[in-house]
């Protein structure tokens, strides 16, 4: 019996003589640094101004005379309807315009007679009158049928579809054969040089302070040649199927060879608060949280000090609060400790 209480006297004066042997572990400074982050995007190129063609009237297309990608001239002739009925119907006021014509020299040259006979006193006063309303009614007639003629050549100049001004045809909307009805887009032009590129950024993105002055781009096939951007529209509506926000940044220098519809990336860079960095190892889980070690510097012991986490990166860690500048916090080896264990830093740690 004696022997053994002498044995558990000898183990217990072991075991605090190994809990009064500090425990080498790596010890940090914390410290606040002042961080830039680069967020970086893919996007698509597209036209700064574009316009959809559409035919005035509805009818069946006969031809599409362009493809997408193709570089057109004022006027040029992008597309055709089937012009049947407007070519009978130019006809038709045609024929009238020309009987209305002849109807008006007709009542014309009566109304000259019927005043020369008049003079001679060889008819009446009313049949002059006669003659002279005639002719208002040829005129009017006249009129209607210039009219006709100038609606019904219209009609048949509509069922060809212009190009209102030099443009890139970026899309085909319709082909032959196809019916369409009246402004349907048949086509999708783009307009001048000017480029924009279009990214769906995720709504958290947009809470990170203020839009950035500037977007630095570059194609995805050519990933070192850079050129730049700004934000010239943020969309107010975030898509409900992807939670992200239209954002359009406006290509200042838009290189040789960007082509609408190429992938383009988009890239910020944004400077964030000083934020205290720690290895991931320093890391404790407790009940109430995570949790680091701190070190009395005087007593070299350590206590648990509650933390908040702002994010975690590959072997470190990002804290929002908790930590202050100069602290003495363990990284390595904190799985070890117990509140009150004496520490010291190990050999070659920081």
């Amino acid at each position: 019996m004696l022997l053994f209480r002498v044995a558990i006297a000898v183990g217990l004066c072991a075991q605090m003589a190994v809990a009064d042997t500090p425990l080498a572990v790596e010890i940090v400074t914390a410290g606040a640094v002042v961080e830039e982050r680069v967020y970086s995007l893919t996007g698509e190129a597209v036209a700064r101004e574009t316009l959809s063609a559409a035919f005035p009237m509805g009818g069946r297309i006969t031809e599409v005379l362009v493809e997408a990608g193709e570089q057109v001239a004022e006027g040029t002739a992008l597309a055709k309807l089937d012009a049947v009925q407007q070519e009978q119907a130019l006809r038709a006021a045609e024929a009238g315009l020309s009987t209305a014509k002849a109807d008006f020299r007709q009542a014309m040259e009566d109304l000259q007679r019927q005043e020369t006979l008049l003079q001679r006193g060889a008819t009446t006063r009313i049949g002059r009158d006669s003659a002279e309303d005639a002719l208002h009614i040829a005129e009017g007639v006249l009129a209607q049928a210039e009219a006709d003629l100038d609606r019904a050549t219209k009609a048949l100049a509509d069922t060809v579809l212009l190009a209102p001004e030099s443009a890139t045809v970026t899309q085909r909307m319709a082909e032959a054969g196809q019916v369409v009805g009246a402004a349907q887009p048949v086509m999708e032009l783009a307009l001048g040089s000017g480029f924009d590129a279009i990214f769906h950024v995720p709504e958290a993105l947009l809470t990170i302070g203020s839009a950035p002055p500037e977007v630095t781009l570059n194609r995805i096939e050519i990933p070192d040649e850079t050129f730049v951007g700004h934000i010239s529209e943020i969309s107010p509506v975030v898509e409900a199927q992807t939670g992200t926000v239209e954002v359009t940044v406006a290509v200042e220098n838009p290189p040789h060879g960007l082509s609408y519809g190429d992938a383009v990336r988009g890239s910020v860079t944004r400077q964030e608060p000083p934020r205290v960095v720690l290895p991931y190892a320093a890391i404790t889980a407790t009940r109430t949280g995570p949790a680091v070690w701190r070190v009395d510097p005087e007593t070299m012991t350590v206590s648990l000090l509650s933390v908040r986490i702002d994010r975690y990166e590959t072997g470190r860690i990002v804290l929002s609060d908790g930590v202050e500048d100069g602290m003495m916090i363990v990284g390595r080896g904190a799985q070890l400790l117990y509140p009150g264990r004496v520490v010291r830093a190990a050999e070659g740690a920081q």
